[in-house]
C-alpha cells in the first residue's frame, strides 16, 4: 500500500481568513442593569456647600444666606428652605421652609398642571414624608414636574433614605455609583444598596448582587451575588431572574445548570421580556438546557424576531444571522443585511463586523471592500475583538485600505493581549512569517501559537500541532502534534481532522489505524475540506479502513477537484484516463490534467507532458511535453525526470544530449523511480554519458526488476550469457548479492 504523503498547508491566506460573528447570547444586561453603571459621567457635585450636610451653623451665616436669598439667588432661597426646614441656624419653620423652597425655583419653572402635586409632596417631604421625599428627588432626578437638577435630587434621597425608605436607599446608591449630584463613591454605593436590599426592596436585592459580582465597593463573592439575584427573582423581579439565569448558564456563585438557565429564559420570553427571548433564541440553536433538533429551528427564528421586533439589538443581529443562513426561514441576504444594518446603527459591534462581512462578499449588497474597512473600523472602536482582527486582516491584504503589515501586526497585537485566542494565533503568524516586523521569530511565534491553544482556539490547537509535528519554535514531538491535532480536530477544524487523519495513517505520534485514519478524512470531507476530501478518495480507491470502491473514489476526487485542489485534479484526470470509477475519457483526463499542472501539481504538469509527448486529445508536441516535464522534473517529480532523460537521450522536444539525460536518469533513480534505474542501467551499460560499466550497469537493473520493470531481467540474462566470461568470479557474485 502507497504510503499518504501529509500536506502541510500553511498558506497566510488561509490561516488569515476574514471571520464573522456567529448567533450569541446577550450578558450585558448583567452590566446594565443598575442605572448607569460604571458610567463615565460624572458631574462632580460638592457637598461641602450644601447645608444638608451641616447640623449647625452661625447666626453670622444663617444672615447671610437669608441676605442672599432675599437679593433673588435660587440657591441661597434653596438653603434657606432647608434651614427653616431643619431648624439649622434658626427655630424650625415649615411654612416658611415651603414658601422659600417655592421662591427658589422660578415661577416659571413648575408644571402649572402639576402645581397641586409638587406642592402636595413639598409640604409632606418638608414635614419629614421619606415617600414624599423620594417623590420630590425623583422630579428633580427626571426633570418631572420641575426643572432638572441632579444636586437638589442628590439631597431630597439623601433624607428620604435616612428615613428608612426602602427605594430611595437604592436611588441613592445609584448617585453615589455615579457621581450623580455627588462625588463617586462605590463603598457608600454598596452601603445604601444592602440597607435597601435588606429592607426588601427587590431593586436593591438585584443591584447589591451585581455590586458582588463586579468588585463594586466590596470584595467579589459569587456566592453572595447569587443569593441576592435569588432572593430578588424570588419577589418575581424579572430582571434578577434574567441575571439569576446568567449565573445556573455560566456557573456563577452555583452548580451550571443549562436546564434552570433555559427555564428562566423560557418564563421571560413568554412574558415578551426581550433579551430574554434573545437568548432563548440561542438556547434553542445551540440545545442549551433543551434538545437541539432540524425543527426547533422554528423557535430559534420566532424568538429572535420576537426580540428584535421589540428593539434588542442583538435579537436584531442574531434575526441577521437567521436570515443569512436560513436558520427557520428561506434564505435571504438582502433581509439578513437589513437586520444587521438596524442593530449596527444602534452601536452593535457584532453587527457591525458582519456588516463588514457581508461588504467583502457581496452578501445582501454589491461587493464593495471600502464599505467592508469602514464596518470594521466602527466594530474596532466599539470594542469587538473580532472586528479589530478582520481590521488587521484589512491592513494585511489592502481590503478597502493600503497595506500596511505594521498596523496589521499592532491589531492583532492588541487583541491578543486582551486575551482573544483567534488574535493570538494570527499574531503567532506574523511571528512565523515576518509579517510587521523587522525578523522572523519561531520561538514567539510557538509562544503564541501555545497561549491561542489554551484558549481553546481551533486554529491555535491545529498551528500547535503542527509546529510540534515540524520542530517549529520547539523541539520536534510527534506525539504532542498528534495530541493538539484531536484536540482542534474534535473542536471542528477541518485541516486538523486531515491532519490527525495522516497521523494514523502513518502512526505519526500514534498508533496506526486505518479505520480511524477513514473516519477523520470523512469527517473532514463531508464538512468541505478539499484536502480531506482527496484523501477520502485516495481511501475509496485503495480500500484503506473502508471497502474498495472506485465509484466513490471518482466522486471525491471530482469534489476536491472542483475545490481546485491541484492533486485532485491530477487524480481525476487519472480516472478518466484509466476508466476507474467512471468511463474513460480522454478529453476531460487532458483537462483535468491541464488544470492541474497550471496549478503547479508536478504529478499534474508530468501527465500533461505525457499527453503531449504521446498526442492523448491533442496533436503530438514534443516540445510542449518537454516544457511540462521539465516544471515538473525541476519540482522534484521522479517520472517526470526520467521522461526528461528520456527526451534529452533521444532528442524529442530538445538538443540531443547524453550527459543531461545521464543526469536526470540519475535524479530519477535518487527519488526510486523504476524506470530511473532501469535507465541508469541502460546507460551504464551502453556508455550513454557515462562511461561503460557493466557492474553498475548489473546493479541498477537488479534494482528496476525488483521494483516489477520486466525488460531487466532480459538485459540481465544478456549480459551473464554474453560478458560472464569477461567477469571474474568473484565480481559476480559480489553483484548479485548487491
Amino acid at each position: 500500500m502507497m504510503k499518504i504523503l501529509k500536506d502541510n498547508e500553511f498558506n497566510i491566506d488561509k490561516q488569515m481568513e476574514l471571520q464573522e460573528e456567529h448567533i450569541c447570547i446577550n450578558n450585558n444586561i448583567i452590566q446594565d442593569s443598575i442605572k448607569k453603571l460604571k458610567s463615565e459621567e460624572n458631574t462632580n457635585y460638592n457637598m461641602n456647600n450644601s447645608i444638608i450636610n451641616k447640623k449647625k451653623i452661625s447666626k453670622k451665616e444663617f444672615e447671610n444666606i437669608k441676605q442672599s436669598a432675599l437679593k433673588g439667588n435660587s440657591k441661597a432661597q434653596y438653603n434657606l428652605g432647608i434651614c427653616y426646614m431643619d431648624g439649622i441656624g434658626t427655630t424650625k419653620n415649615k411654612i416658611k421652609a415651603f414658601e422659600w423652597f417655592l421662591k427658589s425655583e422660578n415661577k416659571y419653572t413648575i408644571n402649572k398642571n402639576k402645581n397641586d402635586e409638587f406642592n402636595l409632596n413639598l409640604k409632606l417631604a418638608i414635614s419629614g414624608n421619606a415617600d414624599a421625599q423620594n417623590n420630590l428627588a425623583d422630579y428633580y432626578e427626571n426633570g418631572k414636574i420641575i426643572n432638572k437638577n441632579e444636586k437638589k435630587a442628590f439631597e431630597w434621597y439623601f433624607k428620604s433614605a435616612k428615613n428608612g425608605n426602602s427605594l430611595a436607599q437604592n436611588n441613592l446608591a445609584t448617585f453615589y455609583l455615579n457621581g450623580i449630584g455627588i462625588d463617586k463613591n462605590e463603598k457608600k454605593a454598596f452601603e445604601w444598596y444592602l440597607k435597601s436590599a435588606e429592607n426588601g426592596n427587590s431593586l436593591a436585592q438585584n443591584n447589591l448582587a451585581i455590586c458582588y459580582l463586579n468588585s463594586i465597593g466590596i470584595d467579589k463573592n459569587e456566592k453572595l451575588a447569587f443569593d441576592w439575584f435569588s432572593k430578588s427573582a424570588s419577589k418575581q423581579n424579572n430582571l434578577a431572574e434574567f441575571n439569576l439565569a446568567y449565573c445556573y448558564l455560566n456557573g456563577i456563585g452555583t452548580i451550571k445548570s443549562k436546564k434552570n438557565a433555559f427555564n428562566l429564559y423560557l418564563k421571560l420570553g413568554n412574558l415578551g421580556q426581550k433579551d430574554a427571548q434573545n437568548n432563548l433564541g440561542y438556547c434553542y440553536y445551540y440545545g442549551v438546557g433543551t434538545h437541539k433538533s432540524y425543527y426547533i429551528n422554528d423557535d430559534v427564528f420566532k424568538s429572535f424576531f420576537e426580540s428584535a421586533s421589540k428593539g434588542c439589538d442583538v435579537g436584531k443581529f442574531n434575526l441577521g444571522y437567521c436570515f443569512k443562513n436560513g436558520i427557520g426561514i428561506e434564505k435571504d441576504e438582502v433581509y439578513a443585511l437589513e437586520s444587521y444594518l438596524e442593530a449596527a446603527e444602534s452601536e452593535n459591534s457584532m453587527a457591525q463586523n458582519n456588516l463588514g462581512y457581508c461588504y467583502y462578499y457581496g452578501i445582501g449588497t454589491n461587493k464593495n471592500e471600502k464599505e467592508a474597512f469602514e464596518w470594521y473600523l466602527k466594530s474596532t472602536k466599539s470594542g469587538n475583538l473580532i472586528g479589530q482582527i478582520n481590521l488587521g486582516i484589512c491592513y494585511l491584504k489592502g481590503i478597502g485600505i493600503d497595506k500596511d503589515e505594521v498596523k496589521a501586526f499592532d491589531l492583532y497585537s492588541k487583541s491578543a493581549h486582551a486575551g482573544n485566542g483567534l488574535a493570538q494565533n494570527f499574531l503567532a503568524t506574523c511571528y512565523l512569517y515576518g509579517i510587521g516586523i523587522n525578523i522572523k521569530d519561531e520561538k514567539k511565534a510557538f509562544e503564541w501559537y501555545l497561549t491561542s491553544a489554551f484558549t481553546k482556539c481551533d486554529k491555535g490547537r491545529y498551528n500547535l500541532g503542527y509546529c510540534y509535528e515540524n520542530g517549529i519554535g520547539t523541539c520536534k514531538d510527534e506525539k504532542e502534534a498528534a495530541k493538539w491535532y484531536l484536540k482542534s480536530a474534535k473542536a471542528g477544524n477541518l485541516m486538523a481532522q486531515n491532519n490527525i487523519a495522516n497521523c494514523y495513517l502513518n502512526g505519526i505520534g500514534i498508533d496506526k489505524n486505518n479505520n480511524k485514519a477513514f473516519e477523520w478524512y470523512k469527517t473532514s470531507a463531508e464538512k468541505g475540506c478539499i484536502l480531506g476530501q482527496y484523501y477520502l478518495g485516495y481511501c475509496y480507491e485503495n480500500g484503506i479502513g473502508t471497502v474498495k470502491d472506485q465509484k466513490k473514489a471518482f466522486e471525491w476526487y471530482f469534489k476536491s477537484a472542483e475545490g481546485e485542489n491541484p492533486k485532485a485534479q491530477n487524480d481525476l484526470g487519472d480516472c478518466y484516463h484509466y476508466g476507474i470509477g467512471t468511463d474513460k475519457n480522454e478529453k476531460e483526463a487532458f483537462d483535468w490534467y491541464m488544470k492541474s499542472a497550471i496549478a503547479g501539481c508536478a504529478k499534474g504538469q508530468c501527465n500533461l507532458g505525457y499527453c503531449y509527448d504521446n498526442g492523448i486529445n491533442t496533436n503530438v508536441n514534443n516540445g510542449k511535453a518537454f516544457e511540462w516535464y521539465l516544471k515538473a522534473a525541476e519540482s522534484g517529480n521522479a517520472s517526470a525526470q526520467n521522461n526528461l532523460g528520456f527526451c534529452y537521450q533521444y532528442g524529442k522536444g530538445v538538443k540531443l544530449d547524453y550527459k543531461k539525460a545521464f543526469e536526470w536518469y540519475t535524479k530519477s533513480s535518487n527519488n526510486e523511480n523504476a524506470y530511473g534505474y532501469f535507465n541508469l542501467g541502460e546507460c551504464y551499460y551502453g556508455g550513454i554519458g557515462i562511461d561503460k560499466n557493466l557492474e553498475e550497469a548489473i546493479i541498477w537493473y537488479k534494482k528496476a526488476l525488483n521494483n516489477g520493470i520486466k525488460n531487466a531481467e532480459i538485459k540481465l540474462n544478456n549480459i551473464y550469457s554474453l560478458y560472464k566470461t569477461k567477469l571474474t568470479i568473484e565480481k559476480i557474485e559480489r553483484i548479485e548479492t548487491s
